[in-house]
This record gives structure tokens, sequence and C-alpha cells, in this order.
């Protein structure tokens, strides 16, 4: 039985999508990728939606359009994945690592406030692995300190705090269309937010610094090719016209999931909080106390089932440890956790014979392992 990680859902509009703008001969800045943008504005809530060719574009634009660079620090969660802080060190500004919340993984506002300094100029904000921060503190925190608020909300596409669309909230946000995400164009991004200048900016730093109503050889910033092609706005939109199909069949997913994993006393499910409306973009269970992960993925990858280490923390990669000499700093509920989550294969094709192999052979991974570590404590 083979079994993905991670699989695109592609449908025969798709395809057709894709081949009209072929057939049409407009691959690049058409009426698609103006559509696409409607239509995600339109579903997020916001004035403005900015296609770009990645989720890491989106957020080094968001970035550069609210001027932080040398001398600026930015709150980041460590628990992310890299684009988080690479956005922040494009500009030259300085990332300060804060810790998690033990329940969604996300950024724990209390560490933040602790870590708030003069030179602190805005939050990135991760909504982890699609389920919303803690909006409301975050806010608080932001209008007492003067902060800007940036949304990485690259995996939470569907996703809702308190009935607001994720994408919504904060200064600016940042969408992902990678092919394991909630829709897909293949590579793309898709900045959200209500304000004017930030929209402006991002247009023309997206393409290469020209203004809207400028020639085309006339540039007036310094900008980047950062734009969307017509196939992909095209992929884009199509796949967005499905997504609360996709989120149904996801959250179905992970109930199966969560209903079979009820029985191991050994692996906690995901945690959703009352304030949230959860579009899973990967599914990840946290291993109790003294379970190796390593082993237990080891054992999977033999059966013919993939798995990933979600996520490595960001302060004690080589090249941010190296640059910044974190690799000292205490998260201590990032390292706590960081080592034991573990994200098992999830997408909307698998089917409940699937999640019964998967589940059966997690759980004969960490007996096994079990049988060889000392000290293991159970959940409660």
């Amino acid at each position: 039985m083979k079994i993905d990680m991670a699989s695109a859902d592609l449908a025969p509009e798709d395809f057709a999508a894709v081949h009209e703008v072929l057939e049409s001969g407009r691959l690049a800045l058409g009426p698609k990728t103006v559509a696409f943008e409607e239509a995600m504005a339109e579903r997020v809530e916001v004035r403005h939606a900015v296609a770009v060719s990645s989720g890491t574009a989106g957020l080094h634009l968001i970035v550069r359009a609210l001027e932080l660079g040398p001398g600026d620090e930015v709150l980041v969660p460590s628990f992310t994945f890299a684009a988080s802080v690479n956005a922040i060190l494009f500009e030259g500004a300085t990332p300060v690592f804060v810790d998690i919340e033990d329940r969604t993984f996300n950024l724990s506002v209390a560490d933040a406030r602790a870590k708030i300094t003069p030179r602190t100029r805005a939050v990135m904000v991760v909504d982890a692995f699609g389920h919303p921060a803690d909006w409301d503190g975050l806010e608080e925190l932001a209008n007492e300190h003067g902060l800007a608020l940036i949304d990485d909300c690259c995996e939470a596409l569907g996703s809702q705090h308190r009935g607001r669309p994720i994408g919504s909230l904060g200064d600016a946000g940042c969408f992902a269309f990678y092919p394991n995400k909630q829709i897909t164009t293949g590579e793309g991004g898709m900045i959200v937010t209500d304000r004017d200048d930030i929209a402006e900016l991002a247009r023309s730093l997206r393409n290469q610094g020209r203004g809207r109503m400028g020639a085309w050889l006339v540039h007036e910033n310094l900008g980047y090719n950062y734009r969307l092609d017509e196939m992909s706005a095209a992929l884009g939109l199509s796949q967005l016209s499905r997504l609360d199909t996709f989120i149904r069949q996801r959250l179905e997913v992970a109930s199966m999931y969560t209903a079979r994993l009820e029985s191991l006393e050994w692996v906690r499910a995901p945690i959703v909080e009352d304030y949230a409306y959860w579009s899973p973009f990967v599914y990840v269970v946290l291993l109790q106390p003294g379970i190796h992960r390593d082993p237990i993925m080891s054992f999977l990858s033999k059966e013919g089932i993939p798995s990933r280490a979600y996520f490595s923390p960001i302060h004690t990669q080589p090249y941010i440890a190296t640059r910044f000499g974190t690799s000292k700093e205490r998260l201590p509920v990032t390292e706590n956790l960081a080592d034991r989550t573990l994200a098992l294969p999830f997408h909307p094709k698998l089917d409940a014979r699937q999640l019964d192999m998967v589940v059966s052979e997690l759980e004969h991974a960490v007996l096994e392992v079990i049988n060889w570590v000392e000290g293991a404590t159970p959940k409660k």
C-alpha cells in the first residue's frame, strides 16, 4: 500500500484552466492574476490581495513595505519554517526569538511581551500548522506598544479566529500555495492586507519596482521579479473555488486520525482551541517525554510510511547560530517540544484503510522504542 506524505488534489477543471491560458498566449501579467487576487481578497475579507511568486517573497515584501531594517528588532517564533525568519534578515532587521505555547505550538504572547525592547518594531506571527495564533493577545500587545503585526499565515488558508478569517488580522499577511498546502499553484503566494500603502508598494516591488501606470522601462523603486505567472494564477483560481471542499476533506482525515490515536497513551493528537476554526495544513502529533522521535521515523520509513520532523527550531540552525550565537539561547517550551513533534502523512486523498495502517505502525514503533527507553512517562 503506497502512502504519500502529501498530495495535491488536481481535478479536470484545473487542467482546463491552465490549458485555457496556454491557448490564449497571455502567460504573464494577465487577467487570471487579477481574478485570482480579487477572489482571494473576497475570501479573506480584505481590501487588497497581491499575487507573488512564493510565500517567502510575500513575507519579504511585507517586511520591506513596513520599512523594517538595520537597528530594528522583530519578534518571531523559533518554531517555524525558515522563511519566517529569512524575510526579516533579507532587510537587515534582527529576529528576536520567542517561545511557543505547549498546546498550539504558536508564539507565546507572554514571552513576546517579556522580550520587547526600545528597538522592537514588529511581531512576525505564525499560525502554526494552520491553527490560529492568540490574536486577542497579539492585538492587545501590538496596540499597547505600537508594534506592526505581520501574519505568516502561509499554512492557514481557510482558518478563522473567533469568526475572523486568518489573513485579515494584523497589518498584512501572506499565504503560500506549495503543493502540500490547502490549495496549490505549484509555487506561489498571496499578500493580503487592508492597508493601501502596503498593497501599492508590494505591487511595485514584485514587478521590478515599476509603477502601476508608469512606462515599462521606468522603475520607481528598487524591486524584484516576484510576479506570479498566469498559468499558476489560473490554477490557483480554480483550486480556490473548491477550498471549502478541501478543508472539509482535511478535517475528516484529521478527525479519523484523532479517533484512532485516542487509544495510544504515548501520543498527543493536535489540540484545537475554542476560539479557532482549524484549516489543517499538516497533522502533527506530540510524542510524550522520553519517547525518541528519530527511531520512530526510521521504523515507519522501513514500513513504507513517510513522516517529517516538524519543526527544527530556527535558533539552532547553523546559519542562525553562527550569525547570532543563538545556539545557547533558552526557549524552554520550544526546546522541550521540538524534538517530539512528528508530522504524519496528511492529505485529502487518504482513506480509512491507509490511516489504519499508519496508526497501527506508529503504535508498533512507539512500543518498540518504549521497550528500550527508560524514564518515559505516559500522558495523563
